[in-house]
């Protein structure tokens, strides 16, 4: 993937939601990696500016660069195996909020199509009955106005561009987004309207459930 003119936001530099001494959960804002590139010019990232404070932290899980919300990192090794085998075990909670354009085919539902990767085209992801691996996304509608809703969007599973994908196939893609959107839809925001609001999962410590909520700026 290139990256032309990468500029990353810098205000706020990093955003702490929360931090102890098993993990760190940070609000990525849209437009940062979530990991380093692999050309230097591309090594800001959630992960780069997180080890200048914590060196020892751990990447888990990741968002699209265009995407913001709720990431979270271990703090160690022990840690990073205990989040990632609840990632792989898919009982990590969350979901995501989004403004798509028109209006989605129900007030909720699920879209089961499965993913791969279009490398001609890469990053971009398209739909493969045949070749897909499975892809679950469960939706649920807030709002709607003349020309756009606003969803809660719940992924099974976590496909890359998964939930940008199963919107545009709706018929419904979200705002802003460069890939799978029309120009109109494309056009009608600044960046991406898709935001990663709430998180939860077992402590890698104390075993005990914990949760985090973070609202979208959109």
């Amino acid at each position: 993937m290139t990256l032309l003119h990468y500029t990353p936001p810098t205000s706020p530099y990093l955003e702490i939601v929360y931090q102890d001494e098993a993990l760190v959960v940070v609000n990525k804002p849209s437009g940062l990696l979530s990991v380093p590139g692999k050309d230097p010019a591309h090594r800001d990232s959630v992960w780069w500016r997180v080890t200048r404070v914590f060196p020892d932290a751990r990447v888990v899980h990741r968002l699209d660069m265009a995407t913001s919300g709720l990431i979270v990192l271990a703090l160690g090794k022990a840690a990073q195996a205990h989040l990632q085998r609840q990632f792989e075990r898919r009982v990590v909670r969350k979901h995501y909020r989004a403004v798509v354009a028109g209006h989605l085919p129900a007030q909720r539902g699920v879209i089961d199509l499965p993913m791969r990767c279009d490398w001609p085209n890469r990053p971009r992801q398209m739909i493969d009955l045949m070749a897909g691996k499975h892809a679950q996304t469960r939706y649920q509608v807030i709002s709607t106005s003349d020309a756009t809703t606003e969803v809660l969007l719940f992924p099974i599973t976590g496909r890359s561009h998964q939930l940008r994908v199963h919107m545009q196939l709706l018929g419904t893609p979200i705002l802003g987004d460069k890939f799978y959107a029309d120009a109109a839809a494309y056009a009608a925001a600044p960046r991406l309207l898709l935001h990663a609001e709430e998180i939860g999962f077992e402590h890698p410590l104390s075993g005990q459930a914990i949760n985090f909520h973070c609202p979208a700026d959109f």
